[in-house]
């Protein structure tokens, strides 16, 4: 039982946009106890704050079961659905029928401990590690984000 509101709550006008594209539960066996809207505030509150899953708050719904949407979501392409949704209404509400056609990309080193799949060595800023590159459109809306080797230009990751 939810007893408080998180500032990355989606409020109900952005709920009815999303429900319809939650997918179903599997048919068959026992109903969802755990109510979607739930779930998807806890990953905005994840992926707004940057918190640890095990430090969700405990109104929210457990960590294994967000944990399991969102990796089920983000395999699916819920979430990339649901992030092109809420990005096509904005551009709509700011200008009608005038399509953004431009995009900029911007990355960013940052240090790493061994790990991972890709580090490397980023001479221009001193950083071994990882580098961030983000696409944005004209409005700053995310429309990619891609991490390499800190030693990948941004020429040679924008085509991916």
């Amino acid at each position: 039982m939810r007893t408080h509101d998180y500032p990355s709550d989606v409020t109900d006008a952005q709920w009815n946009w999303i429900e319809p594209h939650i997918p179903p539960g599997p048919g068959g066996g026992r109903p969802r106890k755990t109510e979607m809207r739930d779930v998807l505030d806890a990953t905005f509150s994840i992926l707004r704050t940057g918190c640890q899953w095990r430090h969700l708050p405990g109104d929210l719904p457990p960590k294994s079961t967000v944990w399991r949407y969102f990796d089920r979501w983000r395999s699916d392409g819920t979430l990339d659905s649901i992030h092109d949704l809420l990005r096509r209404n904005v551009r709509t509400r700011e200008k009608p029928y005038h399509p953004r056609t431009s995009a900029r990309v911007d990355s960013r080193s940052t240090d790493t401990t061994s790990g991972g799949e890709q580090r490397g060595r980023d001479d221009a800023k001193n950083v071994a590690g990882r580098k961030r590159h983000i696409v944005v459109d004209r409005m700053g809306l995310p429309l990619a984000v891609l991490v390499t080797a800190a030693s990948v230009d941004d020429a040679a990751a924008a085509p991916a």
